[in-house]
């Protein structure tokens, strides 16, 4: 540390939760509690290994000599909108802690930007409002963000900065963390002035079409990085947004600080937002049948990697359709020579699974346990392979090192097939999901994911050949056959403008 900068104390908190509007699962304090809610000191150890924003945003500022002071992180998976009660609960907790914490020099919050309360559209910028009505108007405040936020005025408070993930496949959340603390530690030396700009466009990028790594999405994030480069502004960030939020103003965003230039901020980010406008129609999909994706998988050699795009739990779908498996007994999957992967989240099952133990035979329903009015159950008849509980730490790219829980799991054959059925929703990004139960991704002949983009990153090295399934579902990738209400209009895609 500077020994002419005197220590500062910095209130650290987060809420995450990314809202789909069309998902059937409302999110409530038992939803937040089931994955994790950390107070106070338990924020300083909770994490353990893993590599998110928390962890490396009070490393950051410990490095630099100031003091973190904790209050809360509470993370849900996405679903539907936060109910106002468990919203006001977390929020007024989080306030409470604040003001109980005494003075603070700055703030520093991790949030995802697609939170949506059941009344409010933004619950992001309402945070950040709250917090901003208590500090004292010269505490800066940072955020990080979830490149996937919609971004909106509310959240643009006055002395406040944003940073987002730079990267998708999400592969940059602990960096982050270190990005946004570290520029606190130069704002608070007085040696930067962050000063925010906004530009948007009216266009919803495709989750499984927006990533940084190539395609039309990775020219825009380049150019991002050069205005860095070239120090035209200290960070560009870019927002291809949340595709299946149902509210006003939705769509691609540049968010650019710089270092007290708003023209500078403005120009970079005018020109950010100009580039995903005239690539829109780039962004078109490319998606394959599921029947399609079932056959080349089958009589390909390698393993044929296929999203089902419909039914991303990390998106806010329920995680619990039958229509992969449908369609892989409708073509014979269970002969296949070598496994064929795939999850399915049924609580019930899984708990007739467990009561009946391993070696079984068992007649069960499954899928549409969340989502009961969007299709019918399959009745099968399989074996349990295995039970256990469902716990697993990641050990690939992203969030590495988090201990994650699917609840009570079984694993059930039918054939060559094996079918990974879990109590709760959880990430699909991670290949320690189905290895944690015995199941070996480089071997099979079919290997589905009910993730959009991010598991290209794990599980995308694995694979002979990668294919998005046109599959059903809340975080259907072809958003034209969602039921969008709210939206501002004209809207690409939903609109051929």
């Amino acid at each position: 540390m500077d020994p002419a900068q005197p220590q500062k104390r910095v209130a650290v908190a987060s809420i995450m939760q990314e809202t789909n509007s069309f998902s059937p699962i409302p999110t409530t304090m038992a939803v937040f509690r089931s994955y994790y809610i950390h107070r106070g000191d338990d924020m300083l150890t909770g994490f353990g290994d893993a590599r998110v924003e928390v962890p490396a945003i009070m490393a950051t500022l410990r490095a630099a000599g100031h003091r973190p002071v904790p209050l809360i992180a509470a993370y849900a998976l996405a679903a539907g909108p936060v109910t106002r009660d468990c919203f006001d609960t977390l929020v007024g907790e989080m306030e409470d802690r604040l003001r109980a914490a005494g003075p603070v020099d700055a703030m520093i919050l991790a949030l995802h930007g697609a939170l949506v309360v059941e009344d409010q559209p933004d619950g992001d910028g309402e945070i950040i409002a709250r917090m901003r009505a208590i500090l004292p108007e010269d505490a800066p405040i940072g955020v990080s963000l979830d490149l996937h936020a919609h971004i909106t005025p509310l959240m643009l408070q006055p002395n406040c900065f944003h940073i987002g993930y730079q990267q998708y496949p999400h592969i940059d959340i602990h960096e982050t963390g270190e990005r946004v603390a570290a520029l606190m530690v130069e704002t608070l030396a007085g040696r930067r002035r962050p000063v925010m700009a906004l530009a948007k466009a009216p266009v919803i990028v495709p989750a499984v079409g927006g990533r940084t790594t190539d395609g039309p999405l990775s020219e825009v994030a380049a150019a991002a990085r050069a205005a860095e480069a070239a120090g035209e502004v200290l960070h560009a960030s870019i927002f291809p947004v949340q595709p299946w939020i149902d509210a006003p103003d939705l769509g691609f965003a540049a968010l650019v600080c710089a270092d007290g230039d708003m023209d500078a901020a403005q120009g970079v980010a005018d020109r950010l937002a100009a580039m995903v406008w005239d690539k829109r129609r780039a962004f078109d999909l490319d998606l394959t049948p599921l029947d399609e994706a079932i056959a080349i998988g089958l009589t390909s050699e390698g393993m044929t990697l296929v999203s089902d795009s419909g039914d991303a739990p990390t998106g806010g779908a329920a995680a619990d359709s039958p229509a992969v498996l449908r369609a892989l007994l409708a073509g014979g999957a269970e002969a296949s020579d070598r496994p064929v992967l795939l999850t399915l989240c049924d609580a019930p099952a899984a708990a007739a699974a467990h009561r009946a133990g391993a070696g079984a035979t068992l007649t069960v329903p499954l899928g549409h346990t969340l989502s009961a009015g969007d299709g019918e159950p399959l009745t099968v008849t399989a074996r349990v392979v295995s039970v256990s509980d469902g716990s697993y730490t990641v050990s690939d790219r992203g969030k590495k090192g988090l201990r994650m829980s699917m609840g009570a799991t079984a694993v059930l054959g039918i054939g060559s097939i094996r079918i990974l059925v879990r109590t709760q929703p959880s990430s699909e990004w991670d290949t320690a999901m189905y290895r944690s139960q015995g199941l070996e991704p480089e071997a099979a002949a079919l290997v589905f994911v009910k993730s959009p983009s991010h598991f290209r990153a794990t599980f995308g090295p694995l694979a002979a050949r990668i294919l998005v399934a046109d599959t059903p579902g809340a975080t259907r990738a072809d958003v034209r056959q969602l039921p969008f209400r709210h939206v501002t209009r004209p809207l690409y895609p939903l609109d051929d403008v």
